[in-house]
């Protein structure tokens, strides 16, 4: 039987849109373990990471490496009880001793209680900077954006509308400057770290576990050869290559620290009993 006609011009539309759309996954990433893509009725790809005891998370990571930029992706958390599994959007230089990376890692919790969302920031190995908040949103619900700007003046991390932190750059200490770095976004079993400090595993019989992205862009300077080498850079870099904090972003980093902020490196006398970081008092 021949198919009606309104019906063939929608499939030939939907065809036509999702052909048309942003298929940001392949072209930008190459991906590891569970990792599935589809398209959203608006025509936007959306990338999805599923972890399962059996065959465990899953990863993409950019084919493209970067120094300096602006990065921005949706995201839509794992639902319910998601104790132990951890979600991440983050650059990384490398595994190697000396590498430099900046994190968002979201640590997932009981159903009802806040997701935890770890910044971090490493220079040539030395980490243990981090700053974390109980999100005032359910992340499950909807999808929202978290973008990292990273400059040789600041690290600036942005909840949708909201700076909540700021990591500066000090000319006598270890920032992350010289080392391009690529993209990254995994989905993994962090039982022994991610909620109440290991207390609380995954509950495997919630599985899968899906966390979803959309929506990612890419604003940033490329390397044109090895390290030192000039920066090919977008029209337009001024947007983020000199973005620092208003006023007004300043206020929003204080509110984010006044009512959200469970831990704060600097405040970790236990950790640092020799004293600590030097970065911790030049405000």
């Amino acid at each position: 039987m021949a198919m009606p006609r309104a019906v063939s011009l929608s499939v030939a539309v939907l065809l036509a849109l999702l052909a048309s759309a942003e298929s940001w996954l392949y072209e930008e990433f190459t991906t590891d373990g569970n990792v599935r893509a589809d398209y959203n009725a608006q025509g936007q790809q959306v990338a999805s990471l599923v972890l399962t005891q059996q065959s465990g998370g899953g990863a993409f990571g950019s084919r493209q490496k970067y120094l300096y930029g602006q990065f921005s992706i949706q995201m839509k958390l794992v639902p319910g009880n998601s104790a132990g599994t951890v979600t991440s959007f983050y650059l990384s230089s490398g595994d190697g001793p000396g590498h430099d990376e900046i994190d968002m890692e979201f640590m997932g919790n009981a159903t009802g209680q806040p997701v935890v969302l770890n910044t971090n920031v490493w220079a040539n190995g030395d980490g243990k900077k981090e700053h974390q908040f109980d999100l005032w949103f359910d992340p499950a619900a909807d999808f929202h954006t978290y973008t990292i700007i990273w400059n040789d003046k600041n690290v600036l991390f942005k909840v949708d509308d909201l700076f909540i932190r700021s990591f500066r750059r000090y000319a006598d200490l270890p920032y992350p400057g010289a080392k391009p770095m690529s993209v990254h976004a995994t989905l993994w079993d962090g039982s022994y770290w991610a909620t109440q400090k290991g207390k609380v595993p995954v509950d495997w019989s919630g599985a899968p576990f899906v966390v979803s992205y959309r929506g990612y862009t890419a604003d940033a300077c490329v390397p044109n050869g090895g390290e030192g080498s000039p920066l090919s850079c977008p029209a337009g870099t001024d947007r983020w290559m000199n973005r620092q904090l208003d006023d007004a972003e300043r206020g929003t980093v204080a509110w984010a620290k006044r009512d959200y902020m469970r831990y704060n490196y600097c405040d970790d006398g236990w950790r640092f009993p020799q004293g600590f970081p030097a970065e911790c008092s030049r405000g």
